[in-house]
């Protein structure tokens, strides 16, 4: 059974069954979420946004359009996702950069991620680091800019 919070404005979107919407949460037309996550509260998802199964997502994570996070991926909070390599005022993108986290990755607290990159599976994103480059498979890596420090073992 999945719990939406009354505060939460969720359009029509995709949900899978066991997944929990938090207060406060914003899940724009389109979206895909898959079962068993865990949506907390403050976090907005726009509509061409992706998200795998058993998915957690802590407060105050902003996911925008081009993002796909897939399965057993947890996103701490305040984690900044990027959309727009070049942004600037009243000037909108028609497509994104896609930017993809890989199966089992995990992303540490007030990390950014900018768009483009691709988060290996299993890779683990240190709290605070900025990642501007794609990131291998089972990589842990930490600071501005990220840097690989070791590889996990399978």
């Amino acid at each position: 059974m999945s719990i939406i919070h009354p505060s939460a404005d969720v359009a029509d979107c995709i949900i899978g069954e066991g997944t929990n919407i938090w207060q406060f949460v914003v899940i724009l037309k389109g979206a895909s979420i898959g079962k068993e996550c865990n949506i907390c509260a403050h976090s907005l998802i726009e509509g061409d946004v992706v998200i795998g199964d058993r998915v957690t997502i802590k407060s105050g994570v902003f996911v925008w359009n081009g993002i796909t996070i897939e399965d057993d991926v947890f996103v701490g909070p305040s984690v900044t996702f990027t959309n727009d390599i070049f942004p600037r005022s009243k000037k909108h993108l028609t497509s994104f950069p896609k930017t993809v986290v890989g199966r089992g990755a995990s992303i540490g607290a007030n990390a950014t991620i900018l768009a483009g990159v691709h988060i290996g599976d299993t890779a683990m994103i240190g709290a605070g680091s900025v990642v501007v480059k794609d990131v291998p498979k089972n990589a842990v890596v930490a600071g501005n800019p990220a840097k690989i420090l070791r590889f996990l073992d399978k």
